[in-house]
């Protein structure tokens, strides 16, 4: 059993980086790269929607240098990959408050969704300055109650089956509060940078084995 949607918190890179006596942004470097390689091993598996928390609402609280490193990353790989990603078939959709970030960020943002928004192979999530209390609370005031879930920044998409935290934490950092009501969660100690293929394979294989009731009997 694969997941349809498959979530993911890519937590530890500053700690990889402080590990080997590096600047954290070099952890945000190589996080980077294997968040690469995720979504190329995740689509190789057939899974459909897969959504990357990149940067957190409560992020702005980190140095500056080491946010405007990782929103340079951020840029310089949406600019050198989109045609890979294209060739994949692959569409790429940013949630968050994208209108936040510097013009700069955005417009590229703005513009891989628009490069990809013929594909129709795997959707890929980044969550960019995202918050979820501050989705659901956006999301009630849009819809007055109707329709709630049509304003979500992930309308039309399934709920994650799945979401698996790196890093060796063991809560979902206001994640997608209103979509993991019935999320299978996976924790490992493993830090981002060091996420292998293995250790994915070791995550959905542990998914495959659990018994989904939502709140039914089985």
């Amino acid at each position: 059993m694969i997941p349809l949607h498959l979530a993911i918190i890519m937590d530890g890179n500053g700690r990889w980086a402080t590990n080997r006596n590096l600047p954290r942004y070099e952890g945000h470097w190589k996080g980077a790269s294997v968040a690469e390689n995720v979504i190329e091993w995740s689509n190789d598996r057939g899974i459909k929607y897969l959504t990357l928390f990149s940067f957190s609402t409560e992020n702005w609280k980190r140095p500056p240098e080491e946010i405007k490193m990782i929103f340079h990353i951020l840029v310089k790989y949406l600019s050198d990959r989109i045609n890979k990603v294209i060739e994949k078939n692959a569409r790429l959709h940013f949630i968050g408050d994208i209108d936040a970030l510097s013009p700069e960020t955005r417009d590229v943002c703005l513009n891989s969704e628009l490069l990809t928004s013929k594909c129709t192979g795997m959707v890929i999530n980044l969550a960019v300055n995202y918050s979820g209390r501050y989705e659901i609370l956006k999301a009630a005031k849009e819809s007055k109650g109707e329709n709630f879930e049509s304003y979500l920044y992930t309308a039309g998409q399934p709920d994650p089956d799945l979401l698996i935290r790196t890093g060796g934490e063991k809560r979902i950092s206001n994640f997608m509060l209103w979509q993991m009501a019935y999320t299978e969660f996976y924790f490992t100690d493993v830090l981002w940078p060091d996420f292998s293929e293995n250790d994915l394979e070791m995550a959905l294989d542990d998914f495959s084995k659990r018994q989904r009731r939502f709140g039914g009997i089985q």
